[in-house]
């Protein structure tokens, strides 16, 4: 887990800008405006992670809805082939990456 992020009122970002920005390998800050906060600044390395990880969560989750509807209904499966072929992938690509399938 993340520590507590760091709060910065936006009236400090305009006058340290480089400063704020060169804080960011630390984690993220949170600007706050009038008191509550307003936008949170996150250094990019660590936004690309964090979507990275989230577009993961999403592929599970589609995963195991799939499933689910699988072991309610067999019917609703379809053939691998047919899958790669409405994501453009080969089997040939996914034997290189080794992939299993079956």
């Amino acid at each position: 887990m993340y520590p507590i992020p760091e709060t910065l009122p936006i009236s400090e970002l305009r006058h340290a800008q480089a400063q704020v920005i060169g804080r960011l390998s630390n984690g993220p800050i949170v600007l706050t405006q009038r008191g509550r906060a307003a936008a949170v600044l996150v250094d990019p390395a660590m936004w690309n992670r964090l979507l990275e990880q989230l577009e993961d969560l999403q592929d599970t989750v589609d995963g195991l809805e799939a499933l689910a509807e699988y072991r309610k209904d067999p019917s609703t499966a379809r053939p691998l082939a047919d899958v790669l072929y409405d994501l453009n992938i080969s089997e040939r690509v996914l034997a290189e990456e080794g992939e299993s399938y079956g």
